[in-house]
Order: structure tokens, then C-alpha cells, then sequence
């Protein structure tokens, strides 16, 4: 999108004042569909910060995320926790992923998530 959805954009903004994760939305973006629960961009950047220190490989880019400075103005980006990219019949990964997506990059989203099944 040249100008990003507004009622996205509100909807982030809910999510960012709420502090809470429950919120679940399904985007398409760049051409991948990713669906999964909305949160706050300090719950996702703390919880990518853990993932990270509990890797030997990767431990040290934890700081990055743990430092955050309150920005001014609407959100920008979409932080999504326990998310998946749909593929077919397949969620990648299985377990759900975090990933932030630039609200002026969706194409189209929708309220709730899909759920997928490879059977």
C-alpha cells in the first residue's frame, strides 16, 4: 500500500495501548499470507530478546531488542507472536513464529486467524 490502511493502523495502535497478545489477524504481504496473534511491540521484542539469549549461537544480538525507545505517533509495523506463513495446506513453522511486518507493506488482512491442516 503507497498509504497504509488507517483502520490497520488503528487497529495496531488498540493492540499497542492494550498490551495484550490476543488479538489474531491474518495478512497478505510481499505475497505471503502470515496469520497469527497480534501483540504489543515491547511483548514481542522481549520475547524475540529470550529466544535469542537462550541460544548459544545468537545470544548476543539479544540487547537490540531489549533496547526500545518510546516512539511518537502511530505504529508502523505489525508484530506478530505465535504466527505462521500459510503455504498450501502448511503452516511454517509449526510451532509459530514472531515476525514484524511494515503495515504499509499489507496488501490485505482480515480479523482472526486461519488455522491449516496437512492431513
Amino acid at each position: 500500500m503507497s498509504k497504509p490502511d488507517e483502520l490497520l493502523v488503528d487497529l495496531a495502535a488498540l493492540v499497542e495501548s492494550g498490551q495484550s497478545n490476543q488479538m489474531s489477524l491474518t495478512v497478505v504481504t510481499g505475497g505471503a499470507v502470515i496469520t497469527g496473534r497480534l501483540a504489543p511491540e515491547a511483548v514481542w521484542r522481549q520475547r524475540v530478546s529470550e529466544v535469542l539469549t537462550d541460544s548459544a549461537r545468537l545470544g548476543e544480538f539479544a540487547a537490540i531488542f531489549t533496547s526500545t525507545t518510546p516512539r511518537e505517533g502511530p505504529p508502523t509495523h505489525l508484530h506478530f507472536h505465535v504466527a505462521r506463513i500459510l503455504q498450501g495446506t502448511v503452516g511454517i513453522p509449526e510451532t509459530g513464529g514472531m515476525y514484524r511486518v511494515s503495515i504499509a507493506d499489507v496488501s490485505a488482512w482480515t480479523m482472526g486467524d486461519f488455522s491449516y491442516s496437512d492431513h
